[in-house]
């Protein structure tokens, strides 16, 4: 990747296999705008949780955060930034950050609100937009942060915030009178991390089922977050007694008919969370059971900021993030790739289902 201008990696709105790259210039250091900072995009994880952003992109606004030319989109990531120019006061070159970036080299951040945990982007396109994802964090005072943990962070982090928020969730509205909890797309790293918090419950505990491909069976047994794993073609099998919640991060049509058919009045919670059966969404009129709501997580954090104040929230998300982290290891493996060529590769075979379950992908458009 040549230094003398920024890779941009942009996708088709209405035909996520599309791609392109776009060249843009790079500000020079005088040339930045008060309190604009100049990100060097150093490497960001890509999960189905991406995918979701991408075709939940016109409904949510995620397409907002980074914008494109007409008809285009710029997927938002997770990972970190090394600042390579600041006529922000408070924030140096050289200084590291992680936070909410596009697929791209470099990007330029509107910093406003600067303290020592890090600052906002106050672009004039992020006003209207979740708080949530415009907050950048310094890592040098991030006390979630280890150097050699980052891309565990990149990868899960963000995920494991929705699912405890999930969980949060459920709970606040005492789980719906369900005693089961079931979870389609159960490999992802969402449904992990929500079925490995609902597992550590030492009240209110539920039964939890995971959902998953006959191909992911084996491997989604093998972690040990849930009480009984089913294959999709088998949904007709599960027996549970009382009421049931599902919580549906893959946003197939066809298992949430599936589902709601088969617990019918018993189904007191349908919760849609993601879209990684994305080419499989709609459908939801006219099903049994509880009407399909849309989960969206910065409602409950603004929820919970208001009942306990943020710093309470934090530290309950940080305590629960320690335990999940500590259950990693046995099974995710962190794969690495860099590049425009690989950057595109591994964000196809993430759209079309083909990464393992237990793979986490950290790209970087730059040549590793």
């Amino acid at each position: 990747m040549a230094e003398q201008a920024a890779a941009n990696f942009w996708v088709k709105r209405d035909d996520l296999r599309t791609t392109k790259i776009v060249e843009t210039a790079i500000p020079d250091a005088d040339m930045l705008q008060p309190g604009e900072v100049l990100f060097k995009v150093d490497d960001f994880a890509f999960t189905a949780n991406n995918i979701t952003y991408a075709a939940f992109g016109e409904a949510m606004k995620y397409w907002d955060f980074f914008p494109a030319d007409e008809g285009w989109g710029r997927v938002p990531v997770w990972g970190f930034g090394d600042v390579l120019a600041s006529s922000a006061e408070g924030v140096a070159v050289g200084e590291r950050f992680y936070g909410y970036f596009p697929m791209s080299t470099h990007f330029v951040a509107q910093a406003v609100r600067v303290s020592d945990a890090g600052f906002f982007d106050g672009a004039a396109n992020r006003a209207e937009l979740s708080p949530v994802y415009n907050n950048y964090l310094r890592v040098s005072a991030d006390p979630g942060y280890a150097a050699a943990r980052e891309a565990e962070q990149s990868l899960l982090r963000p995920l494991f915030t929705t699912s405890f928020l999930i969980d949060d969730f459920l709970e606040d509205n005492q789980f719906f009178g369900a005693s089961t909890v079931v979870l389609s797309s159960a490999s992802s790293k969402t449904s992990l991390g929500l079925a490995q918090v609902l597992s550590s419950r030492t009240e209110n505990k539920p039964r939890v089922v995971g959902l998953t491909s006959k191909g992911n069976t084996a491997f989604v047994e093998g972690v040990g977050y849930y009480d009984d794993v089913v294959a999709y073609d088998d949904i007709a099998s599960i027996s549970v007694d009382g009421n049931v919640a599902f919580v549906d991060m893959a946003g197939d049509a066809n298992v949430r008919a599936a589902i709601h058919n088969h617990f019918a009045d018993r189904l007191t919670c349908s919760c849609a969370v993601g879209g990684t059966h994305w080419e499989q969404g709609g459908g939801a009129d006219n099903l049994p059971g509880a009407q399909p709501t849309l989960f969206f997580a910065p409602s409950q954090i603004q929820k919970r900021n208001k009942d306990w104040g943020a710093e309470v929230l934090q530290a309950k998300i940080s305590k629960a993030w320690g335990a999940f982290l500590a259950s990693v290891d046995g099974w995710m493996k962190v794969e690495r790739s860099g590049g425009l060529d690989e950057t595109k590769r591994v964000y196809l075979d993430v759209l079309e289902g083909k990464v393992a379950p237990e793979s986490g992908k950290i790209i970087s458009l730059w040549d590793l």
